[in-house]
């Protein structure tokens, strides 16, 4: 074996993989700057030696493990809906932490990931105590919009739910949408989509909506983009929900910010098989548009 063959295995193991943690795309770039001398003065291909061990040590997706708490859980001891978008919505922020792109390093370049839409599908909510794996990787990133699906599995590996998002890189200072630079679909890595029947992204409103009521955006509402955080609205949404409802599904858009202090008022329409619930302001301008699709009852 080479001199040059054993520098670089020395730098692949000084950055981690001797102890089994994951090599991040960073550190995949430090190896490749810090030994690009050696692709000149030698044979042998050590940048595909390299993309192997990025293959093999780098999953572009992230995932976490947890236990359903008391906290998270509704009345029927089973992990509630705004538990399930925090999860998911948790696990976004925890990939964009984990590649040194999470919250500060966004303000400290004044832009912001606004999410534009979700689709929950829902197969089974977890009960209280049961051990979950909830992962998320981005699968595409195209002129201001980032694409990002999520999964919820039990030690079975059974998905519990899964998600597609489309998200908008924002300038905070302009509020405008701004280009995703190639550095974020660098850093995070693009994995195949989820398969599944994806929905469109825009929610149709229906006629004749009932007006059920309205609140002023408190404190708590409010999240580190200084706007109503995106599960509040889920849970504004849900309280309209006959009791009888089992959800299957859950898609929302929204479309502009509620701030603190700010009215919102909650238009509802009800079907045999879905719910729609507007978020609007005082000049009935919506917020967001939540549907909620019922499962089909057995013998109907």
């Amino acid at each position: 074996m080479n001199k040059n063959f054993l520098r670089i295995i020395n730098l692949i193991e000084e950055l981690g993989s001797e102890k089994k943690t994951p090599i991040t795309i960073q550190q995949y770039q430090d190896i490749i700057n810090k030994s690009s001398n050696l692709w000149m003065s030698n044979g042998v291909d050590y940048q595909k030696l390299l993309q192997f061990y990025r293959l093999e040590e780098l999953d572009m997706a992230f995932s976490f493990d947890s236990r359903i708490r008391y906290s998270e859980v509704d009345s029927s001891c089973r992990l509630s809906l705004t538990g399930l978008t925090n999860y998911f919505q948790d696990c976004s922020v925890f990939h964009s932490q984990s590649h040194d792109v999470g919250i500060r390093f966004l303000a400290d370049n004044h832009i912001a990931w606004v999410l534009s839409s979700w689709q929950i599908c829902i197969n089974r909510l977890p009960l209280l105590n049961e051990q979950v794996k909830i992962s998320t990787w981005a699968y595409g990133m195209k002129a201001f919009y980032g694409y990002r699906n999520f999964t919820l599995e039990d030690t079975g590996g059974s998905t519990l739910a899964y998600a597609n998002s489309v998200w908008v890189l924002v300038d905070t200072r302009t509020g405008r949408p701004v280009k995703v630079p190639q550095e974020f679909a660098d850093t995070y890595g693009l994995e195949p989509q989820l398969e599944m029947e994806c929905a469109k992204r825009k929610l149709h409103i229906p006629d004749d909506m009932e007006k059920k009521g309205e609140i002023v955006v408190p404190q708590f509402f409010i999240d580190s983009n200084h706007h109503m955080n995106n599960e509040k609205y889920v849970m504004l949404a849900q309280q309209l929900l006959p009791n009888d409802f089992e959800i299957s599904e859950l898609r929302v858009e929204y479309r502009k910010e509620a701030k603190l202090g700010d009215t919102v008022i909650s238009y509802v329409k009800y079907t045999s098989k879905s719910v729609t619930v507007v978020l609007a302001d005082t000049d009935k301008k919506p917020y967001s548009v939540v549907e909620f699709l019922s499962k089909p009852v057995p013998g109907k």
